[in-house]
């Protein structure tokens, strides 16, 4: 159920129609997005259909449908220990249930590795870093996300060597979550960290340019 008006909003054609009579909005056109004033709220529109760069989009698609065919788990128990179930990706014991990794990059500084097995799937990414500062504004800014790994569930505390941050997704968050809103938060997390790291280090060198300039002032 969704929310039509601050009600629920009905699913059938018939209760559809119901609530578009109770609405004052006029009807958005089809094909085109919600504005601020409409009946619907902005918030319903799914991440991974946001605005997003030209260049961005082939690569974060490939992303997402290789994420979603990956994401078919289900409940496995461990092989080697009675009672058990653990994620096979994570403990290694069964090849058999391994299957083969897949590597998506868009540049040789930017890339994502999908690992997959019966129950568990981790998903490496590598933050692109165009300098020295972008790598420390990085190293910094996943460090702060994984000191806080139990708030975000599927958050892995490490990441995988050659990876700036890693995700775990098992069987039990597919049962307890919608999958395609675990796709849509990596997919997201992927389009907005650029933009952070972006927006840090301009800020980072205007606070070094006024430094800079408060520091000479007295010899001018």
């Amino acid at each position: 159920m969704e929310l039509c008006g601050g009600a629920s909003r009905p699913t059938t054609k018939r209760q559809a129609s119901g609530c578009a009579n109770l609405s004052a909005q006029p009807h958005e056109p089809r094909g085109q997005h919600p504005t601020p004033t409409s009946q619907y709220h902005q918030g319903w529109t799914r991440p991974g259909f946001a605005i997003m760069s030209q260049s961005l989009r082939p690569y974060l698609q490939a992303v997402r449908s290789s994420l979603t065919a990956a994401l078919t788990l289900s409940n496995f128990a461990s092989q080697t220990a009675e009672r058990h179930n653990v994620p096979e990706i994570e403990a290694q014991t069964s090849p058999e249930v391994l299957l083969t990794p897949l590597t998506i990059a868009r540049n040789e500084n930017e890339r994502v590795l999908i690992e997959p097995s019966i129950n568990s799937v981790r998903i490496s990414i590598k933050i692109k870093q165009a300098d020295e500062i972008e790598h420390i504004l990085v190293h910094k800014f996943t460090r702060f996300l994984t000191q806080r790994a139990e708030s975000f569930f599927i958050l892995r505390r490490k990441p995988i060597k050659g990876y700036d941050i890693s995700f775990l997704i098992t069987n039990f968050h597919t049962e307890e979550m919608l999958k395609h809103k675990l796709v849509d938060f990596i997919i997201q997390f992927m389009e907005e960290v650029d933009k952070e790291i972006s927006e840090m280090k301009l800020f980072l060198n205007a606070r070094a340019r006024f430094v800079a300039e408060s520091f000479l002032t007295p010899f001018d």
